[in-house]
């Protein structure tokens, strides 16, 4: 039998690589079910306080503020008649205060939320890593294992 068409014997795992190979294989599947899967879909609450957020902090709600607030203050200020809120402007200063009020607990829901999905992409990206860097590991083995074989072959 000529020595270039002998295979050599396979290589006998011990327990600690075949414990490291099942680990891995386990992650891959973990890593493939988390982006098949994908985050959770938002509650109605979540979805609420995002499309606040998202109002109130474009500049058509700032101007449409201050549009308000001007026609309040000038219509109690020259208004000679009927002068619902004058001069302290005291309900105006608590319709503020309110809006103010109800507006902070939302922003901070949606900026709650906005770094919950900054953590779970951060957290697909690194799964996303592991797995290239286990194919990687893989494809090293592999090499190395040709590159044996094809030393084994040449001598």
């Amino acid at each position: 039998m000529n020595k270039t068409n002998q295979k050599p014997p396979p290589k006998k795992l011990t327990k600690q690589e075949i414990k490291k190979k099942i680990e891995k294989e386990d992650e891959k599947k973990r890593v493939l079910e988390h982006i098949v899967r994908g985050p959770k879909p938002r509650t109605y609450g979540q979805k609420a306080s995002d499309l606040v957020t998202k109002w109130v902090g474009s500049w058509t709600f700032i101007i449409l503020l201050f549009v308000f607030m001007g026609i309040w203050v000038s219509v109690n200020v020259y208004m000679v008649i009927f002068r619902w809120d004058p001069y302290p402007f005291i309900l105006f200063n608590l319709i503020l205060s309110c809006l103010a009020a109800v507006q902070a607990p939302i922003i901070l829901m949606s900026q709650n939320r906005q770094t919950e999905r900054d953590r779970v992409k951060a957290e697909q990206d690194y799964r996303i890593n592991r797995k290239a860097e286990l194919e990687i590991e893989d494809m090293q083995r592999d090499l190395e294992i040709i590159k044996q074989l094809i030393r084994g072959t040449n001598k």
